[in-house]
């Protein structure tokens, strides 16, 4: 179809109209708030948000992160601003790579989704130091500004509709007292003052001053009431699980509880929940504090370490938060009625004048099932659970009831070939002959001296032995004690490795005590000790010592107890390996490299080892598998992955009940094997060819060992009943109107380049067990896995609906009967190659 030169002219002015009418409107967008909610434009909304931080992953992550966090029903991404990777001297800014923050919100606006800045400056988090209060008020104003000159608050049209100051200070401000709460006063009126036309926030701070909204961080967080009956109801961090700690096992939050957390929170008047993590990725170099936190933050969230989507939880939250939008226009315009339905039960009902209902029907008791009678119907509640009802009559949610999939994640070997490794040894004997040493008095606190350059300070002293002692003649070895405040000590006498010794993050402090090969003359002690990150909450930094502060002794010499603590010591801070810069391909060649299939003692301390290797083909996420090596730091092309510590670890791991408060201690794994064992290779940092890996090992260890995997599902499970609540069973504008019954599903899918190659198991009829361990019950369908063969094998992709009439008849008359499947997922032909 032909069109005339003005219409052309008319519809190109039409769509600069359009335009123009649309950036006017983004313009003047305003945010504000209420006791109810948040309001954006006048209107009230109910808010899902995620945690993302962007240092934490690569610039060519964010999209596809950011993109999955829309899939999962999120409106909001939350980050807090990390003061110390922007500004790591006074002065001294950078904002690219990782780091750039513009970037980053902008990348969320192109997403359509909202932002969080939690400027801080001060995060906890897990990080380095948590970062320190001093000149936040000249940070704050520079990312104030950068973000203003970019356009990018809501009020300028731009994404970000709320900042936070300060960060969990609450417990701090007290105890300072009167000092304390001055602080928090002029840090809200200062962030006030930087006039982004949007409201500011403090979490866990309930003198949070006006206009700042105070507001909650925990595992549940219903409890909690803002300090003015004005301002809305927030969670800025609902924990989707829990940070790990080399030595100590990971933790899984059940995605049920949640789900139950968050429901207990909307329905008593919540409108704003954060997940804290919705994607937690990876603390790289040495960015990890607490101290003792491994260099993987997952935190158990929605997108794993990788990117990777998370199931059950990413579906189970996905169809909780569809649940919720359904109710908003009732929770928004209402406050609930509650009545109880049994000891343990309740009901919160929100009802409009113009005829908006919905209801939570909660069940608290954390053992047993009931029945319940809720508008004259009955409702049955599983233990610790919610079900949501967006019309008062039909139940579409229950947060007990999981009928997304569960995905079993695996590392397959990507077969690329390391090339021939290299080794090198720190030079032990010449410690002390540098002019990058200092020599003085007595024992010194360890980031006093490195400023946290490294994670390494020498400590080195002599010790005399005449030629008379008794263990020199048959006698018993004397015994070095070395009292620590953190973190580690590698203990080595006349330049051979003793012994080596840990704190944990609980008790940083502790002894190493072990018997010393002394011999007569001049004895070289030298003491390695080593910082496994920095504290990252709690009050005056200056004060948490690291290090060895003694006392530092000698026993069963002749002479009784030799106190060495005062005598003179001598500090060099760094490796000479870091001093040479080994770790980047520039500073390789400053050494001589051994050939590692040549070194006799494969358990060699204090070692640099090096190789190359070429990227693999396909895009699946990549780690390095270091189960055959101890305790160190990894870089690839000179870029820091971070600490690897293969420390096996100890807890309790008996299991879980979803049903309960849950607490970190409650759902831990991997009791016994390594805290990490594999650590994320980001894609963006590999070249096609020749990769340059080095590894720095502490304890001595295999690099032959050291392997690139990729990370993949292996399997797939689905456990469904055939009155599985399903949003499909109601719809808007039916409003208490029965609907036709649509019976609920199975979904498998595997990830992209896989399909499902086998059924393992298949039972519709009374299943029992859980994923990985399902066994037939007294009920079984025999055409189970026949039906489920014929619709998913071969397929990326597969739907099975759970009913009678889809296995070919009833298998148990009278009895609630449930699909329950377990599937292999295999690389399909062409992407079978590594």
């Amino acid at each position: 179809m032909e069109t005339t030169s003005v219409s052309k002219l008319h519809f190109a002015f039409l769509c600069l109209a359009l335009w123009l009418g649309y950036q006017l409107q983004r313009v003047h967008c305003s945010v504000t708030y209420d006791r109810k909610a948040i309001l954006i434009n006048g209107q009230r909304i109910i808010l899902f948000s995620g945690s993302i931080h962007y240092p934490r992953s690569t610039p060519d992550m964010w999209e596809d992160l950011i993109y999955k966090a829309k899939e999962g029903g999120i409106d909001v991404i939350e980050t807090y601003v990390f003061w110390n990777v922007h500004e790591p001297s006074q002065g001294n800014y950078n904002f690219e790579g990782r780091f750039d923050l513009v970037r980053f919100v902008k990348t969320i606006q192109k997403a359509g989704l909202y932002a969080h800045l939690r400027i801080g400056p001060y995060v906890c988090a897990e990080w380095n130091f948590g970062y320190l209060k001093k000149a936040m008020k000249g940070f704050t104003e520079k990312i104030v500004g950068m973000m203003k000159s970019e356009r990018l608050y809501e009020s300028q049209g731009g994404p970000i509709i709320l900042s936070q100051i300060e960060n969990e200070y609450g417990a701090q401000s007290k105890l300072l007292g009167p000092a304390g709460q001055k602080y928090v006063n002029w840090a809200a009126k200062m962030a006030i003052e930087t006039g982004t036309g949007v409201p500011w926030l403090m979490c866990k701070e309930d003198d949070a001053p006006d206009p700042v909204i105070d507001t909650c961080n925990g595992f549940y967080c219903d409890y909690f009431t803002p300090n003015r009956p004005y301002k809305p109801t927030i969670w800025t961090e609902a924990w989707s699980g829990w940070f790990s700690e080399f030595g100590g096992p990971n933790h899984e939050r059940p995605v049920q509880d949640l789900a139950f957390a968050v429901g207990r929170f909307l329905q008593k008047g919540g409108s704003f929940v954060n997940y804290y993590m919705y994607h937690g990725g990876t603390n790289f170099g040495r960015t990890a504090g607490g101290p003792f936190i491994t260099t993987s933050y997952d935190y158990d969230a929605p997108l794993d370490e990788y990117g990777l989507v998370r199931q059950p939880k990413y579906g189970h939250l996905k169809e909780l938060h569809k649940a919720i939008k359904m109710c908003e226009r009732a929770l928004v315009s209402s406050d609930p009625v509650v009545t109880s339905l049994g000891n343990f039960q309740q009901a919160h009902v929100y009802s409009t004048e113009s005829g908006d209902c919905a209801a939570f029907l909660a069940n608290y008791d954390i053992k047993s099932s009931v029945r319940v009678m809720f508008n004259n119907m009955h409702y049955n509640l599983p233990p610790w659970s919610i079900s949501i009802l967006p019309d008062c009559r039909n139940a579409v949610f229950n947060t007990a009831k999981v009928g997304v999939q569960t995905s079993q994640m695996q590392m397959l070997s990507t077969n690329t070939q390391m090339f021939s490794w290299e080794s090198f040894d720190e030079d032990i004997a010449s410690l002390d002959d540098g002019s990058a040493t200092i020599t003085t008095s007595g024992l010194l606190e360890q980031i006093n001296v490195t400023r946290d350059t490294s994670d390494y300070l020498w400590y080195i002293t002599s010790v005399d032995i005449g030629s008379s002692e008794s263990f020199l003649h048959g006698g018993k070895l004397p015994t070095l004690i070395v009292q620590s405040t953190g973190h580690a000590v590698h203990v080595f006498i006349n330049g051979q490795l003793s012994g080596s010794a840990y704190g944990t993050r609980e008790d940083r402090r502790f002894t190493y005590t072990g018997p010393v090969n002394l011999r007569a003359g001049t004895n070289k002690i030298a003491l390695l000790s080593v910082a496994v990150g920095l504290q990252n909450v709690g009050g005056h930094f200056e004060t948490w010592n690291t290090g060895i502060l003694g006392p530092v002794a000698l026993r069963g010499l002749d002479q009784g107890k030799w106190d060495l603590s005062w005598q003179k010591w001598t500090y060099q801070v760094g490796l000479k390996g870091e001093a040479m810069n080994l770790e980047s391909p520039n500073g390789i060649s400053s050494v001589e490299w051994m050939d590692s299939a040549l070194v006799l003692d494969k358990n060699q301390p204090l070692t640099w080892h090096k190789t190359y290797f070429n990227a693999p083909e396909g895009d699946e996420p990549l780690a390095l598998d270091m189960e055959g090596m101890g305790k160190g730091q990894i870089w690839i092309n000179g870029l820091s992955i971070g600490r690897y510590w293969t420390a096996p670890a100890a807890g309790n791991c008996n299991g879980c009940s979803y049903a309960g408060s849950f607490r970190p201690p409650k759902c831990q794994v991997g009791c016994g094997q390594p805290t990490q064992r594999w650590y994320h290779v980001p894609r963006a940092w590999l070249k096609p060819n020749h990769n340059l890996l080095v590894v720095f090992e502490e304890l001595g260890g295999d690099p032959s060992r050291i392997s690139l995997v990729k990370r993949s599902v292996g399997g797939v499970c689905a456990d469904v009943s055939e009155y599985h609540p399903n949003i499909r069973n109601w719809r808007i504008e039916s409003y208490g109107k029965s609907e036709v019954f649509h019976p609920p599903k199975v979904h498998l899918h595997c990830s992209p380049g896989q399909a499902i190659s086998s059924i393992k198991f298949a039972s519709f009829g009374t299943p029992l067990g859980t994923c990985g361990n399902y066994e037939q019950g007294v009920c079984h369908s025999p055409a189970s896995y026949a039906i489920l063969e014929k619709k998913c094998i071969g397929k990326p992709r597969c739907t099975v609906t759970v009913s009678n009439s889809n296995f070919g008849h009833d298998p148990c008359p009278n009895v609630l009967k449930r699909l329950s499947v377990e599937a292999v997922c295999a690389p399909t032909a062409s992407n079978r190659r590594g």
